[in-house]
């Protein structure tokens, strides 16, 4: 009987750290008093046998998972594997009835004020989590979480709003794998400091964004700074007397794309929202009228009627749309209609658009109902060697283009991989002939960035097996159209007309050695 109830009361708990001290030690800490109280704790260090194919085994744990347990430390908010990683865990548990599983965040010395990366700040929103100052707090910690997995249940108290500073980038913390749609008031020249201009594109964007009725879209793959560029643009909006919200689709829940009429209710109510404004749905959502024109009505008779100076909305990540054909074809039309609209009528020369997104429209759209064939196009390209060179020196390294010549012939002008090279080497933890030697090996720098590559390949085994075929091949080769799009949107590809080669040295070798 006794093991019977054992068993059922026995807990599947995902522990996701950043295998560095003090965070690797503490998961093993937890580790062991889960199983040694009876629960089913996954740690991939204890758990992953060698030649294990770990993205699947991962994949199976947080599907399987009640409990996700967080370590949050300086180290584990870089990390694109741990915020991909509560992604994942934070959409299995909204669209879940049983909403597992219940994420458990404890910062590991990491104070309540110091910067989250943008993503996980919203992963995190509204989530009670607990602080982890030494290791007198480790026993306190462990019998919370067993009280808990013993109840089954979690607090409905949920934590004080504290009002925390967008991350700023700085010599003082690594660069964050996210980057911030909003630049913090005050700060934007301290946000600006590893900001790389890429003239004529800003000057361009601020007389645009100046004009009413202006739709700017902006288009690069994953870590090119298109959030920051659309960032800056909203900010010079700001400074021309607009107010400014910028959106992420990134964020959206993913039930939220369940229909049409869900989806333009929480872009109203998101959009209301940042303009702090009071929620009116029920006011103007009529059933008798279809979903677009309720949206259409939303922002002619109350948002836009309401504010006293015109909106600069920034809407970041669309293309996370194009996966819904049916939403995509009538909210992308809704935008372009309400562009053509700008032109003639006051109320809507209020409303100032920038798109950004990371791929070619790969979805079929009305020529005349796309917002993808109007406005100012910008299109994002890697970093010269001059501005590489520019940056090291932002750094302070007392580089020439000797230095940077290398660099680039294994990461390209890549701006994120370019960034984290720098950083480290200023810091001085790696020389630059340390670097590329291991650059293309789980154990670099990189090691983090590539291993979510592969992770999120393995859920796409048609993308996988396009790699696999691109790294193995001499020249550039040819891939159905939706991939070479997708895989240049991720930022794997760079596209040469109808074919695709590898976008950098970086991921031909680890991929070449890892397929």
């Amino acid at each position: 009987m006794n093991n019977q109830k054992s068993t059922i009361n026995s807990a599947r708990i995902f522990i996701s750290y950043r295998s560095q001290e003090p965070d690797l030690s503490l998961a093993k800490e937890f580790y062991q008093a889960l199983k040694a109280s009876g629960h089913q704790p996954f740690m991939a260090g204890e758990c992953i046998r060698l030649g294990e194919n770990w993205p699947e085994r991962v994949d199976q744990e947080l599907e399987e998972s009640d409990y996700f347990l967080l370590l949050l430390s300086p180290k584990s908010i870089t990390s694109e594997m741990v915020t991909e990683e509560v992604r994942r865990a934070r959409e299995l548990r909204n669209n879940r009835p049983e909403h597992k599983p219940v994420i458990l965040p404890i910062r590991v010395n990491f104070p309540r004020s110091a910067q989250l990366n943008y993503n996980l700040r919203a992963y995190l929103e509204q989530i009670q989590q607990r602080d982890w100052l030494s290791p007198a707090d480790t026993p306190v910690i462990v019998q919370e979480i067993l009280e808990l997995l013993s109840s089954g249940a979690v607090s409905a108290r949920k934590q004080s709003q504290e009002i925390l500073m967008p991350a700023l980038e700085s010599l003082e913390y690594p660069p964050l794998p996210v980057a911030e749609p909003e630049l913090p008031e005050g700060q934007v020249d301290l946000a600006s400091e590893f900001y790389v201009e890429r003239e004529p594109i800003e000057s361009r964007c601020y007389e645009a964004i100046a004009k009413p009725g202006a739709l700017i879209r902006i288009k690069a793959p994953r870590q090119m700074g298109k959030t920051s560029l659309m960032a800056r643009v909203i900010q010079q909006a700001e400074f021309q007397g607009c107010w400014k919200v910028p959106l992420s689709f990134q964020l959206a829940d993913g039930r939220i794309f369940a229909d049409l009429d869900q989806f333009l209710r929480w872009f109203c109510a998101s959009v209301g929202r940042r303009l702090r404004l009071p929620n009116k749905l029920a006011d103007y959502w009529d059933e008798i009228f279809g979903s677009k024109d309720n949206c259409t009505a939303y922002f002619e008779e109350y948002l836009l009627s309401e504010i006293d100076k015109p909106l600069a909305l920034g809407l970041d990540e669309v293309d996370l749309v194009f996966q819904y054909p049916e939403i995509a074809s009538d909210f992308f039309g809704l935008l372009r209609a309400w562009h053509e609209d700008g032109k003639n009528r006051d109320i809507w020369k209020k409303l100032r658009l920038v798109v950004v997104h990371s791929t070619e429209v790969y979805i079929p759209l009305n020529i005349n109902q796309s917002p993808f064939n109007v406005g100012l196009p910008i299109e994002l390209r890697e970093f010269t060697p001059k501005q590489v060179l520019d940056l090291a020196r932002r750094h302070g390294l007392n580089w020439n283009l000797t230095q940077v010549k290398p660099l680039m012939a294994m990461v390209g002008g890549h701006p994120y991989l370019v960034r984290v090279a720098l950083y480290n080497i200023a810091r001085q933890d790696i020389t630059l002939g340390q670097l590329l030697k291991v650059a293309p090996t789980e154990a670099g720098i990189y090691g983090d960035h590539l291993r979510r590559h592969f992770w999120n390949l393995q859920q796409r085994p048609e993308l996988l097996s396009a790699v696999k075929q691109m790294v193995a091949a001499t020249n550039p080769i040819r891939l159905e159209p939706v991939q070479a799009f997708q895989l240049h949107s991720i930022g794997l590809v760079r596209l040469q007309d109808n074919e695709v080669i590898p976008r950098c040295n970086l991921y031909q070798q680890y991929f070449s050695d890892r397929l």
